[in-house]
């Protein structure tokens, strides 16, 4: 499945405004006179206060003279920061209107960046309903697949899932396309670059496109930096792209004996990153485990590479999920060396080779992984 990221929006625009300046009005519902009200900066360490005021009649206001530097900002109403809404701080007359009653309904209006920002999040929260919606209405179905061990099932509403996260991604490329002189773009950009939903091209072609005064900014700079560690980092992965030779590998396995890769290819190898701490990997062992009694016999090998911490809970995974089939771990979390050789960011992560060590497939699950498994067996 996709690493789809549900972009709840924290972006800015870039925009020329005549006025010098901002004002934040404020009109909000449900606070007493005497709230504080907040304008934060958010970075490492979390949120820094910046400027502040008070709610008196239902209304509060910011004014000042001149805006900083373009970009996300945070009006927190009390100190709890449960309520805290994005507000992109540029020059102009901003618009903010909550309601503690209906906080769906929240606003940020006035300035072109704040009412792209604004109609952005109407969108996407629409997504987000369906996602909620549909979660709701197939959340018993989905666990009594998962306790008959019904794969087809579980697969098919996971596929339907999936369909519609993909709306995000759609959403935003439609926007980026769009939107070339928008720091907006920018930075639903820079989310993108971090799931598996476009490719280093796509990436590339989109920041290229981009207008001159969004490459000019900061953060615009700081992504064309990003862009060429990306480009280097992406020359790396491709000494594990499907059709290069697996790395090898030594590691230990339970009862301390070293093992190879080399040493224990099949006709079929699948390498299976995994760890006793990995929810997504455990359920998906008990199919891992049909898969290989089913095929063992006619040269399906599978070496499990644990991203364990501790040995003891490591070794009792094992037992308690019949794995069979070799296992080894650095047990150094995710500081395994082997890990870092085959770019391992997420488990479960599997690789499937072939006789000679080649890599042929990756990643597959359920009915995929076992097609391939015997069509490469055949």
């Amino acid at each position: 499945m996709k690493k789809i990221f549900a972009l709840a929006f924290t972006a800015a625009v870039l925009v020329s405004c005549s006025k010098e300046g901002y004002t934040i009005s404020g009109d909000v519902k449900g606070f007493e006179d005497g709230t504080k009200v907040y304008i934060n900066k958010q970075d490492e360490n979390g949120f820094t206060k910046i400027d502040s005021t008070e709610i008196k009649g239902g209304t509060f206001q910011f004014k000042n003279d001149k805006a900083p530097e373009i970009d996300i900002y945070y009006v927190e109403l009390g100190k709890t920061q449960e309520f805290a809404f994005p507000v992109i701080l540029e020059n102009g007359d901003i618009k903010f209107s909550f309601d503690k009653e209906k906080p769906e309904s929240t606003k940020v209006t006035g300035t072109k960046n704040n009412d792209l920002m604004t109609s952005y999040n109407e969108e996407a929260f629409k997504i987000q309903k369906e996602i909620m919606d549909f979660q709701q209405q197939n959340q018993t179905k989905f666990m009594e697949a998962q306790q008959k061990g019904d794969q087809a099932t579980m697969q098919s509403l996971m596929e339907q899932m999936t369909k519609i996260q993909e709306k995000y991604v759609e959403q935003n490329k439609k926007f980026i396309s769009t939107n070339k002189d928008s720091f907006i773009s920018l930075l639903l950009l820079t989310q993108l670059s971090m799931s598996d939903a476009v490719t280093p091209e796509e990436i590339k072609t989109y920041f290229n496109d981009f207008d001159k005064s969004v490459k000019e900014t900061k953060k615009g700079k700081d992504f064309a930096d990003s862009l060429k560690k990306m480009e280097e980092a992406e020359k790396d992965r491709q000494k594990v792209a499907i059709g290069q030779k697996a790395p090898d590998f030594t590691a230990n396995t339970p009862e301390g004996k070293p093992e190879s890769l080399y040493k224990n290819l099949g006709k079929v190898t699948i390498v299976d990153f995994w760890a006793s701490w990995c929810g997504p990997c455990r359920q998906e062992n008990p199919n891992v485990v049909a898969l290989y009694n089913k095929y063992k016999d006619q040269g399906l090998k599978i070496i499990g590479v644990s991203l364990d911490k501790e040995q003891d809970k490591w070794v009792k995974a094992i037992a308690d999920d019949k794995l069979a089939w070799l296992q080894v771990s650095n047990l150094k979390f995710w500081d395994d060396e082997i890990a870092k050789s085959y770019f391992v960011e997420a488990i479960p992560a599997t690789f499937i080779l072939d006789a000679n060590g080649t890599i042929v497939a990756k990643d597959l699950r359920g009915a995929e992984l076992e097609a391939k498994v015997a069509e490469l067996l055949k």
